[in-house]
């Protein structure tokens, strides 16, 4: 059991990525990255599908009151910024919360993080690509450039409906011949650029974010002049004009679509190899580039549902819907091709994550060497950045955009928790200057008593809170989130006591109750699929990796 949670030494873990060695070494990675080219990679990672495509369904769930959403998706989201920026400090190698957890948990815990960043970076770009198909798909359509409709949907798609795709479709051996090109064709170019280079990537992407900014400002602006502020109180069930017409549970069942949103600025501690100075830099990059998205996003989703009923938002350009429903054409072409850019540069940053979290895990000795392969020339890791291309490129034929979005997050949120937890276990250390400190607040008494006056407030103000959480039907719709949510006080109540035990800070506890509390949002067949995702990641790991992990064979 205790060969499970064998943890590396943080001095360990330097040594072996030889950071000092390589910052002039001729194998080493490319240091050329400052705290504006880590920002612009955060904001290239996060405004992107969730704001141009996931963004639209959380607006139809929530309504106007999706803002809150989005405030405690951004608070969620910034105390684990402030927890990964700890680490990132502290550990500036390129592995992100894979290194981390192997660091403050054990190496079990640190493979089924590697697990899951696998599906936020390659399997979240997946859906990206099917976004930033439909985006360019408008774009050529409104060139009078129409792509034949079996090459403009993914096969799981097109089976569903039956419609034109299926119906045009060639067929060979009685399969029908269906597959997304755009999709499949950006994520080839992304996949060359990636292994091209470090310095090739950031010019491109900072290009892209300036643009996208320029016109989501410009989206802003307009929009006001179309805004119709009763459609922020719009008529509900009992019918009357509400701001939260679905109420909270509405809310929060778009918690899927706008946590994809935020995904991304985690991405940015990936890149502490090809940082300047990285245990400066990366703190800064990915606060920063967090808290101007959450502004973004704040007032974007205002603009929107002020723009339109909050019903008609439920498409896959909720941007370009808003000022086609208003009549304003020329603003519709320039979101689609603001979007095209957008979308391509989160497609960029997630591929360029992946690869450096398998280099590390490589390193490892949890995945075969060839993955720590540095191209000779470029200087990226080679191998590593073709199978990425292969992981995002082959499940584009034949999956769709809803598994994807809803897999991705509960992946993502599970190792927001774990790297917020980590931070609980790390030993203290003395603050040094020139590199980030996560401020200390003694969590001994704030936690308990703000989790015990919470509850007594739900029984007092909601006195059927408790009872109706505890009344469980397991054939109703509401099941999993009552479960969860009895879970998650279970979990705060744990937390309470060793939070008065351990004098533990009061951050990275805020960070672990937040995101678990996202995870309350999760439907049953999130959960499913997480759990099989994570069987088989334990498979793999019982298989290959626990044997032959570098702690293993040291030891030996």
């Amino acid at each position: 059991m205790n060969s499970l949670f064998r943890k590396k030494s943080i001095s360990s873990v330097m040594k072996n990525a030889d950071i000092a060695d390589d910052i002039n070494h001729s194998s080493g990675l490319h240091r050329t990255l400052t705290v504006r080219d880590l920002t612009f990679f955060g904001i290239a990672a996060i405004i992107g599908a969730g704001s141009f495509s996931s963004m639209g369904s959380a607006c139809a769930s929530g309504g106007p009151a999706v803002i809150f959403l989005f405030i405690l998706c951004g608070i969620a989201c910034g105390f684990t910024a402030m927890c990964y920026a700890e680490f990132a400090s502290r550990i500036p190698v390129a592995g992100s919360a894979y290194t981390y957890a192997y660091t403050s948990f054990g190496e079990i815990i640190a493979w089924i993080i590697g697990w899951a960043l696998l599906m936020e970076y390659s399997i979240g770009n997946i859906y990206v690509a099917f976004a930033w198909s439909d985006y360019f798909e408008n774009l050529l359509n409104s060139m009078h450039i129409h792509l034949p409709a079996w090459t403009t949907q993914n096969y799981r798609s097109a089976h569903a409906e039956l419609g034109d795709a299926w119906n045009s479709a060639p067929i060979i051996g009685g399969l029908h011949i269906i597959f997304d090109l755009p999709a499949l064709l950006i994520n080839f170019l992304i996949t060359w650029l990636v292994y091209v280079g470090v310095k090739e990537s950031r010019n491109i992407s900072n290009i892209m974010v300036m643009i996208k900014l320029s016109i989501i400002v410009l989206v802003i602006v307009v929009g006001i002049f179309y805004l119709d502020i009763d459609n922020w109180t719009p008529i509900n069930d009992d019918g009357k004009h509400s701001f939260m017409p679905n109420g909270f549970s509405g809310v929060m069942s778009g918690v899927a679509a706008v946590f994809f949103a935020y995904i991304g600025f985690d991405a940015v501690s990936t890149m502490a190899e090809e940082s300047k100075n990285p245990q400066r830099d990366l703190p800064k990059g990915m606060i920063y580039s967090l808290v101007i998205c959450t502004i973004i996003y704040i007032i974007l989703s205002l603009i929107l549902t002020g723009m339109a009923y909050y019903k008609d938002l439920a498409v896959g350009d909720p941007l370009a819907e808003v000022f086609r429903i208003n009549n304003v054409g020329w603003m519709e072409t320039l979101i689609s091709v603001c979007a095209v850019a957008a979308m391509t540069s989160v497609i960029l940053v997630f591929q360029m994550g992946q690869p450096r979290i398998w280099m590390s895990m490589s390193r490892d000795g949890l995945i075969p060497k060839k993955f720590e392969k540095i191209h000779p020339k470029y200087k990226t890791p080679s191998f590593a950045t073709i199978v990425t291309g292969l992981v995002v490129g082959i499940p584009i034929l034949f999956t769709d955009e809803t598994f994807v979005l809803d897999f991705t997050s509960i992946a993502t949120l599970f190792a927001f928790v774990l790297v917020c937890g980590g931070i609980l276990l790390i030993p203290k250390r003395e603050k040094e200057a020139g590199k980030f400190h996560l401020p200390y607040v003694n969590a001994k008494y704030i936690y308990p008593i703000t989790i015990f006056g919470a509850i007594i407030i739900l029984m007092v103000a909601a006195k059927n809170y408790f009872p109706d959480l505890m009344n469980v039907n397991f054939s109703s719709e509401d099941a999993t989130y009552k479960i969860s949510t009895l879970i998650f006080w279970g979990v705060c109540l744990v937390l309470s006591y060793f939070a008065y035990k351990r004098n533990w800070s009061l951050i990275p506890l805020l960070g672990v109750t937040t995101c678990s509390y996202l995870l309350t949002g999760m439907t049953a067949k999130n959960w499913l699929w997480f759990f099989i995702w994570f069987g088989l990641g334990l498979i793999v790991y019982f298989a290959y990796s626990r044997k032959h992990s570098r702690l293993n064979t040291e030891k030996a």
